[in-house]
């Protein structure tokens, strides 16, 4: 789906008014928010919710309206308030149903006996800095000790960049209402969220096609389900994909275990490695189902000959875990790359040697998955400023044209017509290892048939859900293993409620 601007999502809902009708669509989405209510509510007090002046505020009537559970519903709103149709249907409604209305402000001591409060303020409508009463409703919440679901997304962050005033609201989740926001996904208003949810309710991404382009995409449980490669039943070992992984050296031979591992466990019916001849004896004692191929790296030219024959049994190449900076490995990476027709996957050290190379790969098949150190300085800008992580990827991916997955809580994945924002980020995965596995993970996808992009934004969801099936496993000291070790639970993403998407 869509992660959308501002502007994107003014344009989705008017064409939805149009199709659907207003009072229809703020009917859903009452009934997909009160869906939540008794999930997030804690203790036996009321749902209190506070309605801002336009629809975000209406949406909050239309919540109560349709919540059904046995909980008091309280909502604090300007009566005197000319709202739009759909907004004066959810107030009716909700008092027909026996909602108590009350004048803004709440006080705190009410606010403190809430289950759950309603943050119906402003939502997408959102202008930085807040207003003075916005700012007060936002602190009180804040302040109340209550757990808040915000509706489309928390009083106080920006809809399209992410930023957030110093009063925005903490909530403990929150529902889109329609595609969800760009800046949920984005620092500092990703910290706001806590869980997200999405009730699309019908409405189309297409209908912000030319708005603010190229797209940002993020990828949902249906998606990625979608993407993922499955095997046939007539499946042989190397169909299934046999990736080629040409990692590690004498003094990181670890890195080409834990790629090794993530290939396999990506699915790889068929795993080689190519490392030097001094990491042969760690890989071997670590890897059993694996073959393993060594080569002299102190003859770059034969180095590069014996990887590029094993090209012609393997169908993808991950490369660049653990491997050295040394001219040599230089000139084994660009020489394997040169000379492949099949898809790549580089990171690590790879990077190093290809940075100021980049621009030659334009046409090739290749996904490169720098953190934000490495990519400082393949993109010849320097250090990511706060706020400018899409902005920058996509002018690299402009002028490079090649496929980048650039790492993070939110991994963002740049290709040359969109960007993907990757919602299954998790602290968990901040050890040592991790981006071996992944690029394992990748260059099993790409040996599965996928194409770059797809390869990359899929290796990243995965990725993602993995380290947290981990780290419910182990609460301490999860390291890489655990995460290719979980990936298995982890492709088993189940969706029961098919009015709402989880997205993290």
């Amino acid at each position: 789906m869509r992660a959308v601007t501002a502007a994107q999502m003014r344009a989705i809902d008017a064409a939805a008014v149009r199709r659907d009708g207003e009072v229809a669509l703020m009917r859903a989405a009452g009934d997909a928010i009160a869906r939540l209510i008794d999930r997030y509510a804690c203790g036996d007090g009321p749902v209190i919710a506070i309605a801002g002046d336009g629809n975000n505020g209406g949406d909050a009537y239309a919540a109560l309206a349709a919540y059904g559970g046995s909980r008091p519903r309280i909502v604090y709103g300007n009566a005197d308030v000319v709202g739009s149709e759909a907004r004066n249907d959810a107030r009716a409604r909700a008092r027909i149903a026996g909602v108590e209305e009350r004048s803004l402000p709440p006080s705190p001591a009410t606010l403190a006996s809430a289950a759950l409060i309603l943050d119906g303020v402003l939502g997408a409508n959102a202008r930085l800095p807040l207003d003075g009463p916005s700012a007060l409703l936002a602190d009180a919440m804040n302040h109340s000790g209550v757990p808040v679901l915000a509706l489309d997304l928390p009083t106080g962050v920006e809809p399209t960049s992410g930023a957030a005033d110093e009063h925005a609201v903490n909530a403990t989740a929150a529902i889109a209402l329609g595609p969800p926001k760009l800046g949920c996904f984005l620092d500092p208003g990703r910290d706001h969220l806590g869980e997200l949810w999405c009730a699309p309710l019908g409405m189309r991404d297409e209908d912000a096609d030319g708005i603010d382009d190229p797209p940002v995409d993020v990828l949902d449980p249906a998606g990625f389900a979608a993407l993922l490669p499955a095997r046939t039943a007539e499946s042989d070992k190397r169909a299934s994909g046999a990736p080629l992984i040409v990692a590690g050296s004498t003094q990181f031979p670890g890195a080409a275990v834990l790629a090794a591992w993530g290939a396999a466990r990506a699915g790889a019916g068929y795993v080689t490695v190519a490392a030097p001849e001094g990491a042969a004896p760690a890989l071997r004692a670590h890897l059993v189902e694996q073959v393993v191929v060594t080569y002299d790296e102190r003859d770059p030219a034969g180095a590069v000959r014996t990887i590029l024959d094993l090209t012609g049994r393997c169908n993808a190449i991950g490369i660049g875990p653990g491997l050295g900076l040394s001219d040599a490995f230089g000139e084994i990476v660009r020489g394997v790359l040169d000379a492949t027709s099949l898809p790549v996957v580089a990171d690590a050290s790879a990077l190093y040697h290809l940075a100021k190379r980049l621009d030659e790969y334009r046409d090739k098949a290749l996904v490169i998955t720098p953190h934000a150190g490495e990519f400082a300085r393949i993109s010849g800008k320097g250090t990511i400023a706060p706020g400018t992580r899409l902005a920058r990827l996509r002018e690299f991916v402009d002028r490079s044209g090649v496929v980048t997955l650039l790492k993070g809580r939110t991994t963002l994945v740049g290709s040359p017509t969109r960007t993907y924002c990757n919602p299954t980020g998790t602290n968990a995965l901040a050890t040592a290892g991790t981006g071996d596995v992944l690029t394992g993970m990748i260059a099993t996808l790409l040996a599965q048939g996928l194409g770059p992009a797809d390869a990359a934004r899929v290796g990243a969801y995965w990725h993602g859900r993995a380290g947290s099936v981990a780290a419910s496993r182990r609460h301490r000291g999860i390291v890489a293993r655990d995460v290719a070790d979980a990936l298995g639970e982890a492709s088993c993403i189940g969706q029961s409620d098919p009015a709402l998407v989880q997205l993290f």
